[in-house]
């Protein structure tokens, strides 16, 4: 039997570099290797976004960009979060063995708190819980996910080995997290510093256009050079190379990396091969975007296809686990 992946990308807008290199460009790959389930995670995107201008048209670019990717929805059940209303219900139970004091500790809670003081809402809170169930509904065996989610994907871990210790069942399996690498991959953003993100602003969308890629790059930071040979770059300028590393052919890479080490490094040179770098690898990638986004008639059956999928999955699970708590019918 194959093992079960699961994905899921908020519907805050565009996916970025750091989405395709973390997990999107394995996803092909995967899709005929594992039982693959990817979605659209329109419920946590109102933990940030509680009043979203644009929620079904931000949907439709995610999907669309999904689809774009390679994702086939014949072979994997591609859907939207908010038509699977069994997750909301798991969601539910799943708090009531979820811990006050462990959530808050968080690394992602406690940013987000940071971030966005005025809006430090439940659901923020409890974020964790809501990607265990969207992993565990499916009983996923892996999930492809970047550095900065290791530690919920062990909370996630927890949650199911909570609920198999406490209702004394072998229920659940424990996630983990997954890439081909064998290392969960971070992409740096433009700003020197943390990961691409787009609530950062720092991030180059799949869909922008080569005008755009080239001003967010040649906007990155930077500092005046360095000073020493062979010294270690600072790490606004190692994301830069970090970058390069994933768009530009490697002589590239050892080219500028050189040139840093000789004290002799043109920033400006460097941004603009990487820029161009980046423009021919996104290029197809958004040709497909714009096609997909026009054919209305293919993202609603592909939604509806997916959701069908993804309903008997996680009615299955939900069965079992109320079930296994004690609900029953008279």
């Amino acid at each position: 039997m194959k093992e079960t992946v699961l994905s899921g990308i908020r519907s805050t807008g565009n996916l970025h570099l750091g989405n395709y290199f973390g997990a999107l460009r394995n996803f092909v790959r995967m899709q005929h290797e594992y039982t693959c389930y990817f979605f659209v995670a329109d419920w946590h995107s109102l933990t940030t976004h509680p009043h979203p201008r644009d929620l079904h048209n931000n949907v439709k670019t995610v999907l669309s960009e999904y689809l774009a990717c390679g994702i086939d929805p014949e072979v994997s059940t591609l859907y939207v979060q908010s038509d699977v209303p069994e997750i909301a219900e798991l969601y539910l139970l799943m708090n009531m063995n979820a811990y006050k004091g462990e959530l808050e500790r968080t690394t992602t809670f406690k940013d987000k708190v940071r971030k966005q003081p005025d809006n430090v809402n439940a659901g923020l809170l409890t974020y964790p819980v809501l990607m265990a169930t969207d992993i565990i509904i499916h009983k996923a065996n892996k999930v492809p996910v970047g550095k900065d989610q290791e530690q919920n994907i062990e909370l996630a871990r927890r949650f199911a080995r909570r609920f198999n210790t406490i209702y004394e069942t072998e229920y659940f399996p424990e996630p983990e997290g997954f890439s081909f690498s064998k290392e969960l991959i971070k992409i740096p953003g433009l700003d020197g510093s943390g990961k691409m993100g787009k609530s950062e602003g720092n991030a180059i969308n799949l869909a922008d256009d080569a005008k755009t890629i080239r001003q967010k790059v040649m906007r990155a930071v930077t500092d005046s050079g360095p000073t020493q040979m062979n010294q270690h770059p600072p790490e606004a300028i190692e994301n830069l190379f970090k970058l390069m590393e994933v768009a530009s052919p490697p002589e590239t890479v050892l080219h500028f990396r050189d040139q840093y080490a000789k004290c002799i490094i043109r920033y400006g040179d460097l941004k603009k091969q990487l820029a161009e770098d980046i423009v021919a690898l996104t290029a197809p990638i958004r040709e497909r975007i714009l096609e997909i986004q026009s054919n209305d008639a293919y993202l609603s059956k592909v939604v509806r296809m997916g959701a069908d999928k993804a309903r008997a999955s996680a009615s299955r699970t939900l069965s079992d686990v109320r079930e296994i708590l004690g609900f029953r019918r008279f």
